[in-house]
């Protein structure tokens, strides 16, 4: 189910070391990267210690399940090459918890990446300002990483990047105090098998399944995923060209479709995209980098215009039975 955040930990069997190296971390977060980049899903926050790592992530073009059987097959895979094993790695594989939103976006992001912090593999705030191998650096602006969605992020904080920078890292700060929230993890580190068809299976009753460690919300918002899992399934969705998609998009924003092929930054423009990037990706479920080419962008840029157009997604979703 596309554009549903998830809190995935992934921990090594009997807590075994998952990460011995540098080179074992560069490994895992280049794997990542690539299904970032490729549309798969889109990484918020994360954070690699030695023997788990926990990510932040939105659904995408891709089922969860299936992007994470490729990230930690692979790398389970290299890792047994690197270092002359055989055998599991993974204790039960991982566990992914569906998150509601509000009111738990922005403190997992800060809970993520304040674990090295908590696990004492980097002194204060200032090392975890450097720290490679979380997302915490990258919304500083310190590192690079156009894969991570970090526009997301500080899209909360504020208007700028610089007010919004400074503004997240006094809310990191704030939260150093805070040590371990179990109550943001869901339950136990027990492997959520099936993903979306295990949250399907939540047993009846309000007092069985509120405190489902799959789901991380209110009791409103863990009924409303038990509905919608157990409703009929959606209608098949219309297959489209992307030409054909910027056209009914464009005719409702009142552009032509050749603005949008000019580089140019208008309100107008900026909306169309957002409506085009949200309905391609997130509700037809295609691939960002065939729309990327015909926008004539980045396919970073057609996610995080997916995103923005989120916002307004029943007015776009209603373009589609025009």
């Amino acid at each position: 189910m596309p554009g549903v955040l998830h809190h995935v930990m992934v921990r090594g069997l009997e807590r075994q070391i998952i990460f011995r190296d540098d080179a074992d971390r560069a490994d895992f977060v280049t794997r990542l990267a690539a299904l970032a980049e490729s549309g798969a899903l889109a990484v918020i926050a994360w954070a690699v210690l030695p023997n788990h790592a926990h990510l932040l992530v939105r659904t995408g073009v891709r089922p969860l399940a299936r992007s994470m059987r490729s990230l930690l097959t692979g790398y389970a895979g290299a890792f047994n090459r690197r270092h002359q094993r055989v055998g599991h790695l993974f204790q039960n594989r991982y566990k992914s918890v569906v998150v509601e939103e509000e009111p738990y976006f922005l403190e997992l992001v800060r809970y993520l990446h304040l674990n090295p912090l908590r696990a004492k593999i980097v002194p204060d705030l200032r090392a975890l300002a450097r720290y490679p191998w979380a997302g915490h650096s990258a919304l500083l602006g310190l590192v690079p990483r156009p894969w991570q969605a970090t526009a997301e992020v500080l899209a909360q904080f504020g208007p700028t990047r610089a007010r919004a920078r400074r503004a997240y890292r006094a809310f990191v700060a704030g939260g150093a105090p805070q040590g371990r929230r179990p109550e943001l993890q869901g339950g136990g580190l027990l492997r959520s098998a099936g993903g979306w068809t295990a949250v399907a299976a939540l047993r009846r009753g309000r007092e069985a399944y509120l405190g489902d460690e799959r789901v991380l919300g209110s009791a409103a918002f863990v009924e409303q995923v038990r509905r919608e899992i157990e409703g009929a399934s959606p209608p098949r969705a219309p297959r489209l060209a992307p030409e054909e998609l910027m056209v009914r998009v464009c005719r409702h924003v009142r552009i032509a479709p050749e603005v949008l092929l000019g580089g140019g930054r208008s309100s107008q423009v900026t909306r169309a995209r957002a409506g085009i990037a949200y309905l391609w990706l997130e509700v037809l479920g295609r691939a960002g980098r065939p729309l990327a080419a015909s926008l004539g962008v980045r396919p970073q840029s057609v996610y995080r215009a997916a995103t923005r157009g989120r916002e307004k997604g029943d007015e776009w979703r209603r373009l589609l039975t025009k």
